[in-house]
């Protein structure tokens, strides 16, 4: 067997890992906004601010500013919305900080998972707007695409950063400069757009939590060295094709060479255990698959020492209980805890695209009708705010006003 334990009763018992418990809370809007707007120097700013926030809980239908302005002052307080949005001065990154830590302060997180975000567009003038293929739909879309950083916490999960993927023709002169899109900002995969979202975040030194992301189609093994020589505990779906090294001495005949997880995987049939874990949120059943578990290493590190030790990673396969091949592949740098813990990490992916789908489009995370960047970027940020208001606030969806 493995040097890891993926015993039944390790799963289902996991004592010292256990993810902790935050209690319920109660979030008001003066009292969030009074934090969150700190930064802002102005009076009208601030105010604005909760103005904003409070139509993207109540108007129903699409959080539009006409119809936000509507509900909160008329045509006047349309141009006056358009223009904190779009025109003014304020800067959207320590409003984001300050909801981050707000967060963390109210709703403490389990894990920091990293997602993408599709936005479907009718035209091609929004920024970062694309054509592409999305694999996870199956199409082709006329889309932006964006990354969040979310809390997930137990009680809810919630968006705390963002970071909107450009490819290298909106950085083009006459596209950027229409864009509004700043001098630093440049052209990234999805992958490099992911791993920065979650840097940045990191760099207003959030709790150390495991960070919890798809890294499927990207550069995997530059994804991962950098968290480990940044210290970051970390959960990721891997591609098939990704080559590693064994180290695991339950795997007999295996030298340091670089294989395929696939290979890896075939040859680790016999490992599979039976793994129970818990569901996600409140009366969730339990979950049961077939886990294998091999200690691995990235080829660049495979030769420093035989065995286990530094540079040791988990490469964790899940399947159905029809004993085939994985159907997921996840690497893990957090070799020590028990199986139903990672499992559970797992599931926060979940999570947050049933959160993104039931909470945040609730509030018009995807509904900004701007072309600039800097629009988006702060209305995604106010739509956050809203978000963390209605996902943990003393308030329900009939006083918020959502359509059904």
């Amino acid at each position: 067997m493995s040097v890891v334990a993926l015993s039944p009763d390790q799963a289902q018992s996991p004592t010292r890992h256990e993810l902790p418990y935050a209690p319920p809370c109660n979030v008001s809007l003066p009292e969030m906004c009074s934090r969150l707007f700190a930064s802002l120097p102005r009076s009208d700013q601030r105010r604005k601010g909760m103005e904003y926030i409070r139509g993207l809980l109540e108007v129903r239908g699409r959080k539009s500013i006409r119809n936000i302005a509507a509900l909160v002052g008329g045509q006047a307080t349309e141009q006056s919305l358009h223009h904190f949005i779009s025109d003014s001065s304020w800067e959207w990154g320590p409003v984001r900080r300050a909801l981050a830590w707000y967060t963390v302060s109210v709703a403490p997180p389990q894990a920091w998972v990293v997602r993408p975000m599709v936005i479907p567009k009718a035209g091609r003038h929004s920024v970062g707007v694309e054509r592409r293929f999305f694999p996870e739909h199956g199409q082709m879309l006329n889309a932006q695409q964006a990354v969040g950083v979310w809390a997930v916490g137990e009680e809810a999960s919630v968006p705390v950063n963002w970071r909107l993927q450009l490819s290298p023709a909106w950085l083009a002169e006459d596209r950027r400069r229409r864009a509004s899109i700043p001098d630093d900002a440049s052209a990234e995969t999805l992958g490099e757009c992911s791993l920065r979202a979650y840097l940045e975040t990191a760099a207003w030194r959030m709790p150390s939590r495991p960070l919890v992301m798809d890294a499927r189609g990207g550069d995997i093994t530059s994804t991962v060295s950098q968290l480990l020589g940044r210290g970051t505990q970390m959960m990721l779906r891997v591609d098939d094709s990704l080559r590693l090294s064994v180290r695991d001495p339950a795997l007999k005949g295996f030298d340091t060479t670089p294989r395929p997880v696939h290979q890896i995987m075939s040859a680790s049939r016999g490992l599979q255990r039976p793994v129970v874990w818990p569901g996600d949120g409140a009366g969730a059943v339990r979950c049961s698959g077939l886990v294998t578990a091999v200690r691995v290493a990235l080829p660049a590190a495979a030769g420093r020492r035989a065995g286990r030790g530094a540079g040791d990673l988990l490469l964790l396969g899940l399947g159905n209980n029809d004993r085939r091949r994985p159907r997921e592949v996840w690497l893990t740098d957090l070799t020590s805890v028990p199986p139903a813990f990672l499992m559970r990490l797992r599931g926060m992916i979940s999570r947050v695209d049933q959160d993104l789908a039931h909470g945040a489009d609730q509030v018009g995370i995807r509904d900004f009708a701007g072309r600039s960047y800097r629009g988006w970027h702060r209305h995604v940020t106010l739509a956050s705010a809203a978000h963390v208001l209605a996902a943990l606030g003393d308030t329900d969806d009939a006083e918020l006003g959502y359509a059904s």
